[in-house]
């Protein structure tokens, strides 16, 4: 027995581990096929090699078994552990998997750190597959036709096919709510669009400028309000600073003053303390309670006005969509375009994160009709590994998504979105300013009535003045 155990703990131990640390010590290209590939030639040569163990060896047929057995293995783990984690390579519990396949730790402990879960499966197959390959094309070269007992190999061959089955059907069921990682480009993570643009320290940005001087300037840095808000908003606030605090560009630490952490994180900055006014829509009931809870009071003041827009591909046939509609497609409730005059596709419904403003819109929409859970992806981390996170909008064909209309149409400016009219309203400045247009939403400029830094009560009333209403236009917004 021992005989015939060691090639086995060579072929599918030592072996497989040398090369998992050559392919991390000497890393290349892109990580899934510079591991793939040593691991199929190693699997060769070792293939090449081990055949001649079961040329020399009298028992052939329960040697080939002993190989085969390796590659049932990797494919009933991973199925158990797909089934386990709902097809999250981000779960920690891979851990385990990892130890039970302790031949392979070093790309796993890789593949973890590169975000790249797909190894999982793939490293262990690799070299199993392209070892056993090896093998029986040896045998058939030297025309040896070892005893096989067809029984084990059926039910061998039975438990592969069956594993993977599982593990594919789990990736196949998680594909239809999760999205191969898009992530964002800019800002560190916090922003999905590039906010250059709009900063006081580009010379080139496009902020707007007043027709006259500035009624109202802060000179000392120590005395601006500190900024932080929405990414749609952050045009607006930036603007803001560009044209009251003086010589902004030029300050020390203006990227404290002018920040930008999005709409999650700087509400929270708001109520510890660390920002003096927050730029956005109104804040989700969670963030309501989360102020009652920390005995803050908001002061909300409105500075312009936004419409909350759906938009989908211009090859969508559908124009316009009714409130109930949009609520039985957010529900779950209505799956496919053909249910709403458009094409027999599944419709691909895209949210934002809890708690952002778009996403707090859409549930105030919704009212009482439940969510569907929304679409996630598994995005890379860097050291940290991977995460979940709600995936960001895809322009696909049958997509339809949602934002403010300005971020969609000017931030973003995608020509190849096309706004959805709201039971026949369509989301122009005339409908959104006379609140004809259903989904309008307000602009706020939020502050803790506790704050005792005595600029910001005159920022403020300045920002539903003349001139701060001229900024808002300019813009894009809509004035109050």
């Amino acid at each position: 027995m021992g005989k015939n155990i060691s090639p086995i703990f060579l072929y599918y131990g030592v072996v497989p581990l040398i090369i998992s640390i050559i392919t991390i010590i000497i890393p290349a290209g892109n990580f899934l096929f510079s591991t793939s590939l040593p691991l199929i030639i190693g699997g060769c040569i070792a293939g090449a090699f081990a055949s001649r163990t079961l040329l020399k060896t009298d028992d052939k047929s329960r040697l080939s078994l002993l190989f085969l057995f390796p590659l049932a293995y990797t494919a009933v783990l991973w199925a158990i552990f797909m089934l386990i984690n709902g097809g999250f390579y981000g779960a920690d519990s891979w851990i385990f998997y990892g130890v039970l396949h302790i031949a392979m730790a070093p790309i796993f402990f890789m593949s973890v750190l590169m975000g790249e879960g797909r190894l999982f499966l793939w490293a262990p197959l690799a070299y199993e597959l392209a070892f056993v390959f090896t093998i029986f094309v040896s045998l058939l070269i030297k025309r040896v036709r070892p005893a096989i007992n067809k029984k084990q190999v059926v039910t061998l061959l039975a438990v592969f096919i069956l594993a993977m089955g599982t593990g594919a059907a789990v990736q196949w069921q998680r594909s239809k709510t999760v999205l191969p990682s898009y992530g964002f480009e800019y800002g560190g993570g916090y922003s999905s669009t590039d906010l250059t643009p709009y900063e006081v320290t580009n010379p080139d940005n496009k902020l707007p400028k007043l027709s006259e001087p500035s009624t109202f300037t802060i000179k000392n840095s120590r005395d601006m309000p500190i900024l932080d808000g929405a990414e749609a908003a952050y045009p607006v606030y930036s603007a803001f600073a560009n044209t009251v605090y003086e010589n902004i560009s030029k300050v020390d630490n203006v990227w404290d003053i002018v920040s930008f952490t999005n709409t999650i994180y700087s509400y929270e900055r708001l109520l510890s303390g660390e920002v003096d006014i927050y730029f956005g829509a109104e804040p989700s009931k969670e963030q309501q309670e989360m102020a009652k809870e920390q005995g803050k009071e908001l002061v909300m003041t409105p500075i312009g006005k936004e419409a909350f827009v759906f938009f989908v591909n211009p090859d969508n046939k559908v124009d316009s969509l009714e409130v109930s509609e949009i609520q039985s497609i957010y529900s779950g409730k209505i799956k496919n375009w053909s249910e709403l005059g458009g094409k027999n596709e599944r419709i691909i419904a895209f949210q934002r994160p809890k708690n952002s403003g778009s996403q707090t819109l859409l549930e105030k929409i919704m009212g009482d009709t439940p969510i569907m859970e929304p679409l996630k992806e598994d995005v890379p981390e860097g050291m940290g590994g991977i995460i979940e996170q709600v995936a960001d909008y895809r322009n696909y064909d049958n997509s339809i998504g949602f934002s403010f209309r300005f971020f969609a149409t000017g931030m973003r400016g995608n020509p190849d979105i096309k706004l959805l009219a709201i039971d026949g309203v369509e989301p122009t400045p005339d409908n959104i300013s006379s609140g004809k247009y259903p989904f309008t939403a307000n602009l706020y400029a939020i502050s803790l009535k506790d704050n005792s830094k005595t600029t910001i009560e005159p920022f403020l009333e300045w920002m539903k003045g003349p001139q701060g209403q001229e900024i808002i236009e300019k813009i894009g917004y809509i004035k109050n």
